[in-house]
């Protein structure tokens, strides 16, 4: 099974090399580089001029990305601003080389994120101990160190304006980052949500993939504060969105959309919350300078954690030697 599923992830980065981008409504795009996604929006003639990406997807992602925009925008053109979700890893992976080939880009993050993608701070562990499924299990290996764009980030306004992108407004969405933000366009109801929840089942490996459809919580291994993304979703569907994009999963609309959010909002303590976990009782705390308190895990935790370790490298060796057979 899990041989079975790693391979597949190399069939889908084989595959993926080209930009299989798909709209998701008027002037907005997304794509998915193998288990998350990335955006593209446009703003409207007579409004102002370019394009703004949303988010930079897992490393090695920087082709693709060029290649969709030029497939979009055509040959040569670069965006006027990058905006950050947030930024963990599968978010921020491609931000340094995409910067290196669009020279005097700025990038947007909240200033309560910038700790993280300037190299002042770590986010708090990730939590594998949640369940859910493989992607939950391999939880304890996901990269949390900072990266350090010093240079090139500038802090979002905290109104919500975007001076290269005037119809949307972002929405500071904590909970599963301190810093985590939305983005909204109030003209056609388009929410593009980042991870304050997800379409899809991100603990999952399968629905990860696959991005089998489920509107879900934000992902539990590496959501520190449940009370605030709690409160974060609520605050999402107040804006009664009628299309919505996540950082995992597909674009969800319509009848669907307005039935599984309100069971999302409804059940949020029952379903979206893991029935345990080392952030369940009591969140890491932060401040501008990045995190201050991470909650301390028990020491039978510590040991279960190193197990998973140890059977992860053993199993990644024997996987990573038939994938080489199977592909190389």
């Amino acid at each position: 099974m899990l041989l079975n599923i790693l391979l597949y992830v190399i069939y889908l980065m084989k595959i993926n090399k080209k930009a299989n981008y798909y709209q998701v409504a008027q002037g907005v795009w997304g794509m998915k580089t193998v288990f998350v996604n990335i955006y593209m929006i446009a703003n409207r003639k007579g409004v102002a001029n370019g394009w703004v990406l949303v988010d930079t997807g897992l490393k090695g992602s920087a082709s693709k990305i060029v290649g969709m925009a030029e497939a979009l925008f055509g040959e040569g053109t670069k965006p006027e601003a990058i905006i950050l979700t947030h930024g963990h890893f599968d978010h921020i992976g491609s931000l340094k080389e995409l910067l290196d080939y669009w020279e005097d880009v700025p990038v947007y993050a909240h200033p309560l994120e910038l700790p993280y993608l300037t190299g002042k701070s770590s986010y708090p562990p990730a939590d594998p101990t949640v369940g859910g499924g493989l992607m939950a299990w391999m939880a304890w290996a996901y990269p949390v160190k900072p990266i350090d764009v010093t240079d090139r980030i500038q802090p979002l306004d905290t109104s919500g304006d975007i001076p290269e992108l005037p119809e949307w407004k972002t929405v500071h969405t904590p909970g599963h980052t301190p810093g985590h933000i939305s983005l909204f366009f109030k003209l056609n109801a388009t929410l593009i949500a980042g991870d304050a929840f997800t379409t899809t089942k991100t603990e999952s490996a399968i629905y990860a993939l696959t991005f089998a459809q489920k509107l879900s919580g934000p992902p539990k291994y590496l959501t520190t504060d449940w009370a605030m993304a709690a409160e974060s979703v609520r605050k999402l569907y107040a804006l009664e969105p009628r299309t919505v994009s996540t950082g995992h999963g597909y674009a969800m609309r319509g009848k669907e959309l307005a039935k599984e959010f309100k069971e999302l909002v409804d059940h949020f303590e029952d379903t979206a919350i893991p029935s345990s976990g080392r952030y369940v009782q009591i969140p890491a705390v932060a401040d501008e300078n990045g995190i201050e308190y991470v909650p301390p895990i028990s020491t039978s935790v510590k040991v279960n954690l190193g197990l998973m370790a140890l059977f992860s490298v053993a199993a990644g060796f024997f996987i990573a030697r038939e994938v080489q057979k199977r592909y190389w």
